[in-house]
């Protein structure tokens, strides 16, 4: 689909105020400049839109790229949506659009979605070749008739700011608290169970493998303590991420072993929340000893999640 085809896809009901961007995580950060923009679109009497790309422009600008999303499109599209916004339109970033010059994207914006203004953060840049720089896009604002409002980034400890490459560094490191301060919510993963090695069974754990997008960012191999959901309730988990090095086994699995449960998986669907890393992955020289740390990570698991709650 054509930019313009995305475009012409929402119709804004109204002179609108955007901000453009992926927005992946739809971290505090992303939230901090979306309320800026939804509170200065009241104020001036329009309506709030986000523009957001289905894919990193990077997917398109370079061949060696392997996105690592926070969140999936669908997912993606739903916090934004809830963050109260009157419209978010979903445009494909593709080499039509990565040539395009920022005077002609904004001149679409203009024409299709009735735009009057931008809320933007500090490093904010658009158009080919990132040529719309803030100084730039100030100047075009005076001749196209258009506001700019540049919010600051949001920060937290030791003034770093809120970004989805910090979330992903965090998740590289398996640090799912630091991502959770980040998010302003548990990071999360959801997949369909699918058939496994049966280790689990053997070990007396059974687990459910998940199928994840290849596309999404894991967590860093090891041991974590989650809930996940079933018929609307929340329930215990422990989750293994990891190759399985007692077993030598090939490949990379996320297993998830939930207490009390005993009923059939396969073939549904699970969302696993992560709530905190218990150890990371260790090879054992025999089996009984896996055993015995099994059951120490599933007693670390209840002490965990007996104090946290979901979400």
């Amino acid at each position: 689909m054509s930019i313009l085809e995305d475009l012409k896809s929402v119709k804004a009901g109204g002179d609108s105020i955007l901000s453009i961007g992926v927005f992946d995580g739809v971290h505090l950060g992303h939230q901090h400049l979306i309320n800026n923009l939804v509170l200065q679109a009241r104020e001036d009497d329009r309506y709030s839109g986000i523009v957001t790309f289905r894919e990193h422009p990077a997917v398109t600008l370079r061949s060696d790229f392997e996105p690592q999303y926070v969140t999936t499109l669908e997912n993606r599209l739903r916090l934004l949506r809830e963050l109260g916004t009157n419209f978010v339109v979903p445009i494909t970033f593709d080499t039509e659009l990565s040539n395009l010059s920022v005077v002609n994207f904004l001149e679409m914006l203009q024409n299709h979605l009735r735009m009057k203004g931008l809320v933007v953060g500090p490093d904010f840049a658009m158009g080919k070749g990132r040529e719309g720089t803030i100084d730039r896009l100030e100047v075009l604002g005076g001749e196209m008739g258009f506001s700019l409002t540049v919010v600051e980034n949001l920060t937290l400890n030791r003034d770093e700011a809120v970004r989805s490459t910090n979330v992903r560094n965090a998740l590289m490191a398996g640090d799912v608290h630091t991502v959770r301060s980040q998010l302003g919510r548990s990071y999360s993963l959801t997949g369909k169970v699918i058939k496994g090695a049966g280790r689990g069974s053997q070990l007396g754990f059974p687990t459910a493998n998940i199928e994840v997008p290849a596309e999404l960012a894991i967590p860093a191999d090891g041991i974590y303590a989650c809930y996940t959901n079933l018929e609307g309730q929340p329930l215990m988990a422990a989750v293994s991420i990891g190759t399985r090095p007692t077993f030598k086994d090939q490949g990379h699995a996320i297993e998830v072993f939930i207490l009390d449960y005993t009923g059939a998986l396969y073939d549904r669907v699970l969302t696993i929340e992560f709530v905190q890393r218990i150890r990371g992955q260790e090879k054992y020289e025999t089996v009984k000893a896996l055993q015995n740390q099994v059951n120490k990570d599933v007693v670390r698991t209840r002490e965990i999640l007996a104090s946290t709650a979901v979400g």
